[in-house]
């Protein structure tokens, strides 16, 4: 299975309906959304997707999902870049919940992956895929909804 990497910066982007996108994924089991991506030679339909937090604190991975659409031009701030729709299976709000922090993920072999990139939508090193779907879905499991 192929992972990527997509980037939400706060600072850059509000994400002002967060708390409602986790109520409608909670009540139905969907909640799709689309997000630039830079690796869209590559990218499919199907592939796994992680969102991580940066820009402010606390940074990490906060939400995942699969990929559902071929990536597709749009246009925005007068130039073209490809986009993708991502079908979410987990949302956290990283201001209320906790999230998987890049201490936690810069340390053991994860730390060979680029974990704030500069670009959203970067693939995520293969042979790391299945150690960071066990640590995401370890850290789902063993995680506190409060601070």
């Amino acid at each position: 299975m192929k992972a990527y990497l997509f980037g939400w910066n706060p600072l850059k982007f509000e994400w002002a309906d967060l708390d409602e996108d986790i109520g409608k994924l909670a009540a139905t089991g969907q909640l799709t959304d689309n997000w630039s991506v830079v690796s869209h030679k590559t990218i499919q339909s199907g592939d796994r997707a992680y969102v991580v937090r940066v820009g402010v604190e606390p940074k990490g991975i906060f939400a995942s999902g699969v990929i559902s659409s071929a990536p597709y031009l749009a246009f925005r701030k007068g130039r073209h870049y490809y986009r993708i729709e991502i079908k979410f299976d987990v949302l956290l709000n990283p201001a209320k919940e906790q999230i998987l922090t890049l201490d936690i993920l810069k340390t053991g072999n994860l730390a060979a992956q680029t974990w704030t990139p500069q670009a959203s939508g970067i693939s995520i090193r293969p042979g790391l895929v299945d150690e960071l779907e066990g640590v995401w879905m370890d850290f789902l499991e063993t995680r506190h909804d409060s601070f």
